[in-house]
């Protein structure tokens, strides 16, 4: 499956931001898809996560409370609604898909999309 992200920009604090991951060539459906960012010189560190139904959704605690997984599959699109964003959230923001009901690792993901970036700052 090909992964496009899309939905990044410049922001101020406090500003939101809606990333979207849309998919091709496979059913999407089949896949869970996670959100993932990355800053230089830092390991790749996971953000959010939601299972090919929707169903289930994880987050990492620097995103509880401000960020929001969901997908539509009639779209073959995932989304991440970004509320409250702080300096730190800060980073090149990446989608995967992973054939794992949930994945919870990197490895878990088959596919990647090139980053979408994400700045924010006043």
């Amino acid at each position: 499956v090909q992964l496009q992200a899309s939905g990044g920009g410049l922001v101020q604090p406090g500003g939101s931001l809606r990333l979207s991951c849309t998919a091709s060539g496979r059913p999407f459906s089949s896949y869970s898809m996670g959100w993932y960012r990355q800053n230089i010189g830092k390991p790749r560190e996971f953000v959010a996560l939601i299972s090919w139904s929707g169903g289930t959704t994880r987050y990492a605690d620097s995103a509880k409370g401000r960020f929001t997984i969901s997908r539509d599959n009639s779209m073959d699109t995932a989304y991440l609604q970004m509320n409250d964003l702080k300096p730190e959230d800060t980073a090149v923001y990446y989608c995967g898909a992973s054939e794992v009901v949930i994945p919870t690792r990197q490895s878990h993901y088959e596919f990647w999309g090139k980053g979408t970036q994400v700045t924010v700052s006043s």
